[in-house]
Protein backbone atom coordinates (compact mmCIF):
# COMPACT_ATOMS: atom_id res chain seq x y z
CA UNK A 1 0.00 0.00 0.00
CA UNK A 2 2.73 2.06 0.87
CA UNK A 3 4.77 1.53 -2.73
CA UNK A 4 1.49 2.68 -4.16
CA UNK A 5 0.89 6.51 -2.05
CA UNK A 6 5.00 7.18 -3.09
CA UNK A 7 3.79 6.23 -6.70
CA UNK A 8 4.76 2.97 -7.50
CA UNK A 9 2.08 0.90 -9.97
CA UNK A 10 -0.07 -1.62 -8.43
CA UNK A 11 0.95 -5.64 -8.98
CA UNK A 12 -1.64 -6.11 -11.23
CA UNK A 13 -1.01 -2.69 -13.53
CA UNK A 14 2.98 -3.55 -12.74
CA UNK A 15 1.98 -7.52 -14.93
CA UNK A 16 0.23 -5.88 -17.48
CA UNK A 17 2.92 -3.57 -18.01
CA UNK A 18 5.31 -6.20 -18.34
CA UNK A 19 2.97 -8.70 -20.30
CA UNK A 20 2.50 -5.56 -22.83
CA UNK A 21 6.49 -4.91 -23.38
CA UNK A 22 6.05 -8.85 -23.64
CA UNK A 23 4.07 -9.06 -26.61
CA UNK A 24 6.08 -6.04 -28.52
CA UNK A 25 9.51 -7.82 -27.87
CA UNK A 26 8.05 -11.20 -29.25
CA UNK A 27 6.64 -9.15 -32.29
CA UNK A 28 9.47 -7.33 -33.37
CA UNK A 29 11.60 -10.71 -33.29
CA UNK A 30 9.43 -12.48 -35.70
CA UNK A 31 9.34 -9.63 -37.60
CA UNK A 32 13.14 -8.85 -38.18
CA UNK A 33 13.74 -12.33 -39.25
CA UNK A 34 10.97 -12.37 -42.11
CA UNK A 35 12.25 -8.36 -43.38
CA UNK A 36 16.21 -10.36 -43.35
CA UNK A 37 14.88 -13.12 -45.18
CA UNK A 38 13.33 -11.30 -47.39
CA UNK A 39 16.20 -9.22 -48.37
CA UNK A 40 18.38 -12.16 -48.45
CA UNK A 41 16.08 -13.99 -50.96
CA UNK A 42 15.59 -10.56 -53.28
CA UNK A 43 14.67 -10.93 -55.83
CA UNK A 44 11.92 -13.45 -55.41
CA UNK A 45 9.46 -11.88 -57.84
CA UNK A 46 9.50 -9.66 -60.98
CA UNK A 47 11.40 -6.29 -61.53
CA UNK A 48 9.82 -2.80 -62.43
CA UNK A 49 12.16 -0.74 -63.83
CA UNK A 50 10.41 2.90 -65.19
CA UNK A 51 11.19 4.42 -67.94
CA UNK A 52 9.76 8.40 -68.40
CA UNK A 53 9.38 8.04 -72.12
CA UNK A 54 7.80 6.64 -74.61
CA UNK A 55 9.05 2.94 -76.08
CA UNK A 56 11.53 3.82 -79.26
CA UNK A 57 13.80 6.50 -77.24
CA UNK A 58 17.48 5.95 -76.48
CA UNK A 59 16.83 5.64 -72.90
CA UNK A 60 14.44 2.76 -73.46
CA UNK A 61 17.28 1.11 -75.48
CA UNK A 62 19.49 1.07 -72.48
CA UNK A 63 16.87 0.05 -69.95
CA UNK A 64 15.49 -2.82 -72.04
CA UNK A 65 19.32 -3.48 -73.26
CA UNK A 66 20.54 -3.43 -69.18
CA UNK A 67 17.59 -5.50 -68.14
CA UNK A 68 18.01 -8.34 -70.29
CA UNK A 69 21.35 -8.57 -68.94
CA UNK A 70 20.02 -8.29 -65.00
CA UNK A 71 17.14 -10.80 -66.22
CA UNK A 72 19.56 -12.92 -66.82
CA UNK A 73 22.04 -12.54 -63.91
CA UNK A 74 19.20 -12.42 -61.32
CA UNK A 75 16.61 -15.37 -62.31
CA UNK A 76 14.07 -12.70 -62.31
CA UNK A 77 12.63 -10.77 -65.01
CA UNK A 78 12.80 -6.98 -65.50
CA UNK A 79 9.76 -5.77 -66.51
CA UNK A 80 10.20 -2.38 -68.48
CA UNK A 81 7.68 -0.36 -68.52
CA UNK A 82 6.82 3.10 -70.46
CA UNK A 83 5.33 6.06 -68.41
CA UNK A 84 5.84 9.50 -71.01
CA UNK A 85 5.42 12.86 -70.06
CA UNK A 86 6.48 16.36 -68.48
CA UNK A 87 10.23 15.60 -68.86
CA UNK A 88 10.42 12.15 -66.85
CA UNK A 89 8.04 14.52 -63.80
CA UNK A 90 4.98 12.17 -64.38
CA UNK A 91 6.70 9.21 -63.94
CA UNK A 92 8.52 10.40 -60.98
CA UNK A 93 5.73 11.55 -59.26
CA UNK A 94 4.44 8.31 -59.96
CA UNK A 95 8.09 6.31 -58.29
CA UNK A 96 8.38 7.83 -55.48
CA UNK A 97 4.96 6.43 -54.16
CA UNK A 98 5.82 3.02 -54.70
CA UNK A 99 7.25 0.56 -51.77
CA UNK A 100 10.64 0.51 -50.64
CA UNK A 101 11.28 -3.15 -51.51
CA UNK A 102 13.55 -2.48 -54.58
CA UNK A 103 10.49 -4.14 -56.63
CA UNK A 104 10.40 -0.91 -58.48
CA UNK A 105 12.63 0.99 -59.87
CA UNK A 106 13.58 3.50 -62.45
CA UNK A 107 15.67 5.03 -65.06
CA UNK A 108 16.99 8.75 -64.16
CA UNK A 109 17.72 10.70 -67.18
CA UNK A 110 18.93 14.35 -67.85
CA UNK A 111 15.42 16.02 -67.19
CA UNK A 112 15.74 14.64 -63.65
CA UNK A 113 18.82 17.12 -63.13
CA UNK A 114 16.61 20.06 -64.89
CA UNK A 115 13.51 19.58 -63.78
CA UNK A 116 13.64 21.35 -60.17
CA UNK A 117 14.42 24.11 -62.43
CA UNK A 118 11.50 24.13 -65.26
CA UNK A 119 9.19 23.41 -62.87
CA UNK A 120 7.04 23.10 -59.98
CA UNK A 121 7.48 19.28 -58.40
CA UNK A 122 5.61 17.52 -55.76
CA UNK A 123 8.56 15.53 -55.19
CA UNK A 124 12.14 15.90 -54.03
CA UNK A 125 14.73 14.86 -56.81
CA UNK A 126 17.27 14.06 -54.07
CA UNK A 127 15.55 12.71 -50.95
CA UNK A 128 12.89 10.74 -52.62
CA UNK A 129 15.31 8.34 -54.42
CA UNK A 130 18.06 6.04 -53.39
CA UNK A 131 20.84 6.58 -56.14
CA UNK A 132 22.10 2.91 -56.97
CA UNK A 133 24.04 3.67 -59.77
CA UNK A 134 24.82 5.63 -63.11
CA UNK A 135 24.98 3.32 -65.74
CA UNK A 136 26.21 5.29 -68.77
CA UNK A 137 26.61 8.52 -70.52
CA UNK A 138 26.64 9.82 -74.04
CA UNK A 139 27.57 13.29 -75.07
CA UNK A 140 26.54 15.84 -77.83
CA UNK A 141 28.15 17.03 -80.75
CA UNK A 142 28.27 20.48 -81.63
CA UNK A 143 27.55 20.98 -85.43
CA UNK A 144 27.27 23.91 -87.71
CA UNK A 145 25.84 24.09 -91.21
CA UNK A 146 28.55 24.42 -94.12
CA UNK A 147 27.26 28.04 -94.64
CA UNK A 148 28.47 29.33 -91.45
CA UNK A 149 31.76 30.58 -92.08
CA UNK A 150 33.34 28.34 -88.53
CA UNK A 151 35.61 25.57 -88.57
CA UNK A 152 36.76 25.75 -84.73
CA UNK A 153 35.10 26.63 -81.77
CA UNK A 154 37.18 29.62 -81.17
CA UNK A 155 35.93 30.95 -85.03
CA UNK A 156 32.34 30.23 -83.51
CA UNK A 157 32.85 32.28 -80.57
CA UNK A 158 34.11 35.31 -82.47
CA UNK A 159 31.57 35.11 -85.05
CA UNK A 160 28.96 35.43 -82.42
CA UNK A 161 30.51 38.31 -80.62
CA UNK A 162 30.39 40.20 -83.91
CA UNK A 163 27.05 39.50 -84.72
CA UNK A 164 25.23 39.03 -81.41
CA UNK A 165 21.34 38.24 -81.65
CA UNK A 166 22.22 36.95 -85.45
CA UNK A 167 23.16 33.49 -85.24
CA UNK A 168 19.89 30.79 -84.65
CA UNK A 169 20.49 27.29 -83.43
CA UNK A 170 17.80 24.02 -83.29
CA UNK A 171 16.80 21.87 -80.61
CA UNK A 172 14.89 19.20 -79.82
CA UNK A 173 12.49 21.06 -77.34
CA UNK A 174 13.06 23.37 -74.40
CA UNK A 175 14.89 22.27 -71.61
CA UNK A 176 16.57 19.05 -73.75
CA UNK A 177 20.34 18.61 -73.39
CA UNK A 178 20.28 19.66 -77.29
CA UNK A 179 19.25 23.22 -75.97
CA UNK A 180 21.01 23.31 -72.79
CA UNK A 181 24.05 22.81 -74.47
CA UNK A 182 24.27 25.81 -76.50
CA UNK A 183 22.55 27.51 -73.22
CA UNK A 184 25.89 26.65 -71.29
CA UNK A 185 28.01 27.41 -74.52
CA UNK A 186 26.31 31.18 -74.27
CA UNK A 187 26.46 31.56 -70.81
CA UNK A 188 30.36 30.71 -70.11
CA UNK A 189 31.28 32.46 -73.62
CA UNK A 190 29.12 35.48 -73.44
CA UNK A 191 27.59 34.73 -77.00
CA UNK A 192 23.77 35.30 -78.12
CA UNK A 193 21.97 33.31 -79.86
CA UNK A 194 18.41 32.91 -80.91
CA UNK A 195 16.76 29.56 -80.25
CA UNK A 196 14.17 28.13 -82.39
CA UNK A 197 13.47 24.85 -80.87
CA UNK A 198 11.50 21.99 -82.57
CA UNK A 199 9.17 18.82 -81.35
CA UNK A 200 12.01 16.44 -81.55
CA UNK A 201 15.28 16.00 -82.71
CA UNK A 202 14.36 14.14 -86.11
CA UNK A 203 12.78 17.73 -87.29
CA UNK A 204 15.61 19.85 -86.32
CA UNK A 205 18.15 18.10 -87.77
CA UNK A 206 16.17 17.91 -90.82
CA UNK A 207 16.11 22.25 -90.63
CA UNK A 208 20.11 22.02 -89.68
CA UNK A 209 20.21 20.06 -93.15
CA UNK A 210 18.38 22.25 -95.11
CA UNK A 211 20.23 25.43 -93.84
CA UNK A 212 17.28 26.48 -92.02
CA UNK A 213 19.31 27.50 -88.64
CA UNK A 214 23.02 27.50 -88.59
CA UNK A 215 23.87 25.44 -86.12
CA UNK A 216 22.72 22.23 -83.08
CA UNK A 217 24.32 19.90 -80.35
CA UNK A 218 22.79 17.05 -80.88
CA UNK A 219 23.74 13.62 -79.95
CA UNK A 220 27.10 12.09 -81.30
CA UNK A 221 25.59 8.73 -83.04
CA UNK A 222 23.00 11.09 -84.65
CA UNK A 223 25.13 13.90 -86.26
CA UNK A 224 28.33 11.75 -86.77
CA UNK A 225 27.29 10.58 -90.19
CA UNK A 226 26.39 13.64 -91.34
CA UNK A 227 29.81 15.42 -89.88
CA UNK A 228 31.68 13.01 -91.82
CA UNK A 229 29.64 12.62 -94.94
CA UNK A 230 30.80 16.29 -95.18
CA UNK A 231 26.50 17.82 -94.89
CA UNK A 232 27.61 19.21 -91.53
CA UNK A 233 30.77 20.56 -89.94
CA UNK A 234 31.59 19.03 -86.60
CA UNK A 235 33.52 21.57 -83.97
CA UNK A 236 33.68 19.44 -81.23
CA UNK A 237 32.09 16.95 -78.81
CA UNK A 238 30.39 18.07 -75.68
CA UNK A 239 32.30 15.60 -72.62
CA UNK A 240 35.09 16.13 -70.84
CA UNK A 241 37.13 13.76 -72.21
CA UNK A 242 37.34 13.05 -76.71
CA UNK A 243 35.09 10.45 -77.48
CA UNK A 244 35.30 6.91 -78.05
CA UNK A 245 33.37 7.07 -81.52
CA UNK A 246 35.51 10.23 -82.64
CA UNK A 247 38.70 10.56 -80.97
CA UNK A 248 40.19 12.78 -83.94
CA UNK A 249 37.19 15.26 -82.90
CA UNK A 250 38.48 17.78 -80.51
CA UNK A 251 35.88 18.70 -77.36
CA UNK A 252 34.51 21.94 -76.87
CA UNK A 253 36.27 21.95 -73.36
CA UNK A 254 39.51 22.36 -75.30
CA UNK A 255 38.41 26.02 -76.36
CA UNK A 256 36.27 26.61 -73.49
CA UNK A 257 37.93 25.37 -69.85
CA UNK A 258 35.06 23.68 -67.63
CA UNK A 259 32.58 23.44 -70.76
CA UNK A 260 30.99 19.87 -70.31
CA UNK A 261 27.22 18.35 -71.22
CA UNK A 262 26.46 14.99 -71.16
CA UNK A 263 23.29 12.58 -71.28
CA UNK A 264 23.12 10.67 -67.92
CA UNK A 265 21.24 7.08 -68.06
CA UNK A 266 21.55 5.70 -63.97
CA UNK A 267 19.08 3.96 -61.83
CA UNK A 268 17.27 4.84 -58.40
CA UNK A 269 15.03 3.35 -56.42
CA UNK A 270 12.30 4.84 -54.18
CA UNK A 271 13.90 6.28 -50.78
CA UNK A 272 14.13 4.26 -47.69
CA UNK A 273 14.73 0.78 -50.16
CA UNK A 274 17.23 -0.84 -47.25
CA UNK A 275 20.88 -0.12 -47.75
CA UNK A 276 21.49 -4.30 -48.47
CA UNK A 277 19.40 -4.55 -51.54
CA UNK A 278 20.75 -1.10 -53.09
CA UNK A 279 24.39 -2.85 -52.78
CA UNK A 280 23.06 -6.28 -54.47
CA UNK A 281 21.45 -4.16 -57.37
CA UNK A 282 24.70 -1.75 -57.23
CA UNK A 283 26.36 -4.83 -57.49
CA UNK A 284 24.50 -7.12 -60.46
CA UNK A 285 24.32 -3.52 -62.69
CA UNK A 286 28.21 -3.32 -62.23
CA UNK A 287 28.51 -6.53 -62.98
CA UNK A 288 26.67 -6.42 -66.04
CA UNK A 289 28.44 -2.94 -67.29
CA UNK A 290 31.64 -5.56 -67.11
CA UNK A 291 29.90 -8.16 -69.99
CA UNK A 292 31.44 -7.78 -73.14
CA UNK A 293 28.04 -7.80 -74.90
CA UNK A 294 26.57 -5.03 -73.10
CA UNK A 295 29.33 -2.64 -72.73
CA UNK A 296 29.69 -3.28 -76.87
CA UNK A 297 25.82 -2.79 -77.26
CA UNK A 298 25.67 0.47 -75.36
CA UNK A 299 29.05 1.60 -77.19
CA UNK A 300 27.34 1.22 -80.53
CA UNK A 301 24.07 2.92 -79.08
CA UNK A 302 26.46 6.09 -78.47
CA UNK A 303 26.42 5.32 -74.48
CA UNK A 304 29.59 4.77 -72.88
CA UNK A 305 29.21 2.56 -69.77
CA UNK A 306 30.05 3.99 -65.81
CA UNK A 307 29.10 2.11 -63.21
CA UNK A 308 29.48 4.26 -60.07
CA UNK A 309 29.05 4.09 -56.38
CA UNK A 310 25.66 4.90 -55.01
CA UNK A 311 27.51 8.05 -53.04
CA UNK A 312 29.24 8.76 -56.17
CA UNK A 313 26.06 8.55 -58.42
CA UNK A 314 24.42 10.40 -55.21
CA UNK A 315 26.59 13.82 -55.29
CA UNK A 316 26.99 13.65 -59.03
CA UNK A 317 23.01 13.97 -58.89
CA UNK A 318 22.98 17.15 -56.78
CA UNK A 319 26.45 18.54 -58.38
CA UNK A 320 24.65 18.93 -61.74
CA UNK A 321 21.18 20.20 -60.68
CA UNK A 322 22.97 22.93 -58.54
CA UNK A 323 24.60 23.15 -62.12
CA UNK A 324 21.83 23.81 -64.17
CA UNK A 325 19.73 25.36 -61.79
CA UNK A 326 22.47 28.72 -62.61
CA UNK A 327 22.37 28.20 -66.49
CA UNK A 328 18.47 27.71 -66.61
CA UNK A 329 17.79 30.69 -64.22
CA UNK A 330 20.42 33.15 -66.19
CA UNK A 331 18.91 31.96 -69.42
CA UNK A 332 15.18 32.36 -67.83
CA UNK A 333 14.03 28.98 -69.50
CA UNK A 334 10.75 27.69 -68.44
CA UNK A 335 9.33 24.62 -68.99
CA UNK A 336 6.98 23.72 -71.26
Amino acid sequence: MMAFLHGGAPPAARCIAFAWKLVCCLTVAAVLPQAAMAQAQYPSKPIRLIVGFAPGATNDLVARLLGQKLTEQMGQSIVVENRGGANTAIASAQFVRAAPDGYTLMLNSPGHITNPSLMKLDFDSVNDFAFITQIAESVNLLVVHPSLPVKTVKDLVAISKQHPGRINYASSGTGSTVHLSAELFQFMTGTKWIHIPYKGGGLAMQELLAGQTSLMFPNLPTALPFSRAGKLRALGTTGAKRAAAAPELPTVAEFIPGFEVTTMYGISAPAKTPRAIVDRLYTEIVRALNTPDLRGKLIDAGADPVGSSPEVYTAFIQTEIAKWAKVINAAGIKGE
